[in-house]
């Protein structure tokens, strides 16, 4: 075949040069590798996070102790759940820890993770030490803080000028004081992670030109640190909203509830319905109500905070 025919062969009607292998622009790339690399999460979220929830919404249909066959009843469940005082003030408890949490959580882990995103000489020891935290379960930093409080054996009982009678569970300000405390224990320091990468990646330009400028420390943390950390304080609340709606084993292990229902939060109430009172259909409606209510939660704050569009912060820099 001659050189002249082989290119009219790699030329369209238009002219336009062939390019094989490649699928036109729009086209779905079917079986590409990636697409089976993404199977086994699917499969994984499907079966433990799918399935789970639609037995759920399944259940609060039903009325089941646990034993027997389920028995359809409709919309009594919830309309039974509904009338509930109790639920109400689980509701309003869950709210409270929520929002306390946050207040406390948010502006120690952002101070703590602008600080550790510097070079200052002992960051790398403090960092390490104070992420120590994390590689604890909820269980085992629940019951440590549980014995170390203990009115009778812990430090409120050896510091009376301090803690008063030292029963910090037999009060409800000073029981919910400690859910926080601990809570913030806990989680500061993921939070604190979370800050330090994204005061990272803020662009260091930004400071120089803002001292040269004369902006000193404060007025650049709020003037280019905090904005730039828009979408990370989304991120970090979303996470605390969610984590905090369904905190349910740190509740268990200090409280149980008690003083007996001022600490009771909504989690703890459903495990409660299911596995004391055996009413696995009153406890699947509040299941399924606190799903709703996170992710309501959640999309309302990404839909007015601007975060899902995510732009960068340093467009232009």
């Amino acid at each position: 075949m001659s050189s002249a025919t082989a290119r009219r062969g790699a030329l369209g009607s238009t002219g336009t040069v062939r390019r094989a292998g490649r699928p036109r622009t729009g086209q779905a790339a079917v079986g590409r590798p990636g697409s089976v690399w993404a199977l086994p999460a699917t499969v994984f979220f499907g079966l433990f996070a799918l399935v789970p929830l639609v037995a759920t919404v399944w259940m609060s249909f039903v009325t089941w102790g646990g034993i027997g066959d389920p028995r359809f009843v409709g919309l009594d469940n919830w309309t039974r759940i509904g009338q509930d005082s109790l639920l109400l003030k689980s509701i309003g408890l869950t709210v409270v820890l929520v929002l306390l949490s946050i207040a406390v959580q948010t502006p120690v882990s952002l101070l703590l993770g602008v600080w550790a995103a510097g070079q200052q000489r002992a960051r790398a020891a403090v960092v390490a030490i104070w992420f120590i935290p994390l590689l604890l379960s909820s269980a085992a930093i629940s019951v440590l803080w549980r014995a170390l409080l203990d009115p009778n054996f812990g430090i409120p009982g050896s510091a009376p000028w301090l803690f008063g009678d030292g029963n910090l569970f037999g009060h409800q300000g000073t029981a919910i004081a400690v859910l926080v405390f601990v809570s913030t224990w806990q989680y500061t320091p993921f939070h604190t992670l979370i800050y330090q990468g994204g005061a990272r990646g803020i662009p260091a330009v930004l400071y120089q030109a803002a001292s040269l400028d004369g902006a000193g420390t404060v007025r650049q943390f709020f003037s280019i640190t905090l904005p730039q950390l828009k979408n990370t304080v989304v991120t970090s609340l979303i996470l605390m909203l969610v984590g905090g709606l369904t905190t349910f084993e740190t509740v268990l292990i200090l409280t149980n509830g008690g003083p007996g229902t001022d600490t009771l939060v909504s989690p703890l109430y459903m495990y409660q319905k299911a596995f004391s009172s055996f009413d696995f259909g009153g406890a699947s409606v509040i299941a399924v109500a606190l799903v709703v209510v996170a992710t309501a939660i959640s999309l309302i704050v990404v839909k007015f905070s601007g975060y899902g569009e995510m732009r960068s912060q340093a467009e232009g820099v």
